[in-house]
């Protein structure tokens, strides 16, 4: 295990280098990552007009980027992973490596700050981003977060009855390690919530891979994960789905 302190962003650099290779593969370009995706972008798509500034914090491997490109938008894409970095720039993706504790050094203002898929997961208070995040996004712009849920019902449940109780409660306490000691924060939405306002307005609050489950679960034939896929659109902003999903999607505007 690696002798830096287990929080810090060369850390959480060294932890995502060595999934990079893979992360395209076991994620972005499996069915269930696939359709988790499009259920964020589904709702990021209509708030991007042509020419508008975003940025991409813990960009991984620019898929994203490259589809807002694809839409419009000058995308500036930003992960702590020098080999994620790599990658996103071979798509080509206008990616640099920064850790989103940094974003502080950048003074130009975006139309919208995106950070999809758990970025904002290795950040332990989100409240010591706020000020910066309001500076950085301009008036009636817009925040889009996608943070792993404290609890997930497709995770705990694959792990508990595979007799695997650490790893199916590992979310609940709000904190958790990975087996090489990053260690992970689960934010509330209340603490979130609390993190950024006043300086934004919260618009969009839904459950991203409600029935669609984590890409390691496997082993479910496509059609059935497309009609979960039709049935998350419905049920993602009820109460439930927002509750239980992989990730929750929370889009503020700037006050």
């Amino acid at each position: 295990m690696s002798s830096l302190p287990l929080s810090s962003p060369n850390h959480a650099a060294a932890y995502f280098d060595r999934l990079a290779a893979r992360y395209d593969e076991v994620w972005t370009n499996s069915d269930a990552g696939r359709l988790q995706r499009n259920a964020v972008w589904r709702h990021v798509d209509p708030l991007v007009r042509r020419g508008d500034r975003i940025l991409d914090l813990g960009c991984g491997t620019g898929e994203d980027a490259v589809h807002l490109e694809a839409l419009g938008g000058q995308v500036l894409a930003l992960d702590v992973s020098p080999e994620m970095v790599r990658i996103s720039r071979n798509k080509g993706v206008n990616a640099r490596i920064a850790p989103i504790e940094g974003i502080h050094k950048f003074a130009v203002a975006f139309d919208m700050i995106l950070s999809n898929f758990g970025g904002l997961n290795c950040v332990r208070d989100l409240s010591t981003l706020a000020k910066t995040l309001e500076r950085l996004v301009r008036p009636e712009g817009f925040l889009a977060i996608c943070l792993m849920s404290r609890f997930c019902l497709w995770e705990s449940a694959y792990y508990a009855v595979r007799g695997s109780l650490k790893k199916a409660v590992r979310r609940w306490s709000g904190e958790a390690a990975t087996p090489a000691g990053l260690n992970l924060f689960y934010p509330s939405p209340k603490q979130v919530l609390v993190a950024l306002t006043p300086g934004f307005e919260l618009v969009t609050d839904v459950g991203v891979g409600v029935l669609v489950p984590p890409s390691f679960v496997g082993a479910i034939p496509r059609r059935l994960l497309r009609t979960f896929a039709s049935v998350d659109a419905h049920i993602e902003a009820s109460r439930l789905g927002r509750m239980i999903g992989d990730h929750r999607l929370l889009i503020f505007r700037r006050s």
